[in-house]
């Protein structure tokens, strides 16, 4: 009789740059036998979910924003521009899974509905929604940092009849702006990137704002043959840089703002504006994120920056952020600011004009009504906790982690939880996460687990389970090291500020090369802050 429940040496959630990346490295170098889930129609995780006009990297990209361990696949790639879009990622993504033949290992469109883990056969048991089972020794948790869509909690919003679309759940058939009233909420990340190009179409743009931000220019630029044979070319070198500098190549520049005149320092801001990208933020002075007097400095040539790229000087002023720059995620932009110049677009200021009722037509602020066809929801994401919640798996004597998670995200070097025995995470709350470049930071750490999972094997061990006390002196180092910034400062999700309820407390690692020789240090150390079982 065929056994129902399927067995491998471990199961993979998702199928992201992290979790093929995983798929490659323990299938084909670690020869184990593996399965990967995925609730997608394909591979690309957030890539392939976040398909919205102008939905783009932001953050460093082309030919960066992709795996480094392959000389092969660098060469053999061509990277289209400067800041990536969503279409050549994804691309990009379908190629390296075709090319290393992982999707015979991925079953699509199946949610993983629960997950337990079994003392006794130390196992973890997954079900489907499907009716499925499968088990594994091992469980990797590639579920994204940003993949759980924050729906906003506006009362009555389901009076609204017309197509409504959230940015993190774009539908894969195209949607026409053309001649529509199209509403806007939010101007984080995805609003920033829509908003231009929705306006290029429809007939009408309502951006209803929250939060004013910050937002870089990207100066984005087709990238050039001789670009990118130099890039092959130096591979290695680049590579040794990106694992040695935070996940980008070039050498970040550390001037001290006080061996400059404000003259001066305004010069080099006018130059690293000019660049593009995130220079303003990691190249011009030292302590721009510790130092208040220099951040606002930097704040406010951004924000004079808004005053003349916005020719009103009423809606330039609604656009003005007030946090400390940088705080929030950086956003790099292509015209958004410029966007308010056109006779189709109006912002509304949710702070002084807030949304009261829905109709089935049109969005009621306090001081007006505003007809609306098409409700676009750039609302962002429960980050980097969100999914592993709604996995909620049960670990060891039954513990839920909802239970676990009430009140703190405790966790052991970002990439595990103690009760919760031979489960791990890519890209989990502790680790670097989004301030890192995140397909490099998914494959250090999926070498990582790899060489964890190697060194149970080789030992005749059952399982690896994080200890309580090194996770809170993990989550304290965290929260301590953020302390010493104008990070806990700001509203953000960073700091699950963005989700009601949610527990206050810095989500991320600041310094991902540190990060990376720390998870070496605790290999080397024979895994200090966990304890074994051999195996039953």
């Amino acid at each position: 009789m065929t056994d129902p429940i399927q067995h491998y040496d471990a199961i993979i959630i998702g199928s992201g740059f992290s979790g093929l990346y995983a798929l490659h490295h323990l299938r084909d170098n670690l020869n184990l036998n593996v399965r990967a889930f995925d609730s997608a129609g394909g591979v690309g995780g957030t890539w392939w979910y976040n398909r919205y006009p102008g939905a783009r990297v932001d953050a460093p990209s082309s030919p960066f924003y992709a795996y480094t361990f392959s000389q092969a696949l660098v060469d053999e790639w061509r990277w289209n521009e400067t800041q990536t879009s969503q279409a050549d990622v994804l691309n990009y993504l379908e190629h390296f899974a075709e090319r290393f033949d992982l999707v015979k290992d991925i079953q699509f469109k199946t949610w993983v509905t629960d997950a337990q883990y079994d003392s006794i056969t130390q196992q973890w048991t997954i079900e489907t929604d499907g009716g499925e089972t499968a088990c594994a020794q091992f469980l990797i948790c590639a579920v994204g940092a940003l993949f759980v869509a924050n729906m906003p909690d506006y009362p009555g919003i389901e009076s609204f009849s017309g197509e409504c679309y959230h940015t993190g759940r774009w539908p894969h058939e195209p949607v026409s702006f053309e001649g529509k009233r199209v509403g806007v909420i939010g101007t984080g990340s995805s609003g920033i990137q829509s908003i231009p190009e929705i306006a290029k179409q429809a007939k009408h743009v309502t951006v209803f704002q929250r939060t004013p931000q910050y937002s870089l220019p990207a100066r984005n630029r087709p990238i050039s043959d001789t670009d990118l044979v130099q890039a092959r070319e130096q591979w290695d070198e680049l590579r040794q840089s990106m694992l040695h500098r935070g996940g980008w190549p070039h050498k970040t520049i550390r001037r001290n703002a006080a061996d400059y005149t404000a003259e001066a320092r305004q010069i080099i801001y006018e130059q690293l504006w000019e660049t593009g990208g995130i220079h303003l933020s990691i190249n011009s002075f030292s302590g721009v994120l510790v130092d208040k007097n220099l951040n606002n400095e930097v704040s406010e040539f951004v924000r004079e920056k808004i005053r003349n790229l916005v020719h009103d000087a009423t809606t330039a002023k609604k656009l003005l952020p007030e946090y400390h720059f940088g705080t929030k995620r950086l956003i790099l932009d292509n015209g958004y600011f410029e966007t308010y110049n056109r006779n189709n677009v109006t912002l509304v200021d949710l702070r002084e004009d807030p949304i009261q009722a829905f109709t089935p037509s049109s969005i009621q602020t306090q001081n007006d009504e505003h007809a609306v066809d098409i409700l676009v929801l750039a609302t962002g994401f429960d980050a980097v906790t969100g999914s592993m919640l709604n996995l909620n798996p049960k670990g060891r004597n039954g513990l839920r982690l909802k239970q676990k998670w009430d009140d703190q995200f405790e966790n052991y070097l970002g990439a595990t939880i103690a009760g919760f025995p031979n489960l791990f995470m890519i890209h989990g709350p502790g680790s670097p996460g989004v301030l890192y470049t995140m397909p490099l930071g998914g494959e250090r750490t999926a070498n990582w687990i790899g060489e964890t999972i190697q060194h149970l094997r080789a030992a005749g061990l059952g399982s690896i389970e994080a200890t309580d006390e090194a996770a809170q002196d993990w989550v304290n180092s965290i929260n301590e090291a953020a302390a010493q910034t104008l990070y806990p400062l700001t509203n953000s999700w960073y700091m699950g500020a963005n989700v009601p309820g949610k527990p206050r407390q810095f989500l991320a690692h600041l310094r991902g090369s540190q990060y990376f020789k720390q998870l070496e240090a605790v290999a080397a150390s024979g895994y200090s802050g966990f304890t074994f079982e051999p195996k039953t």
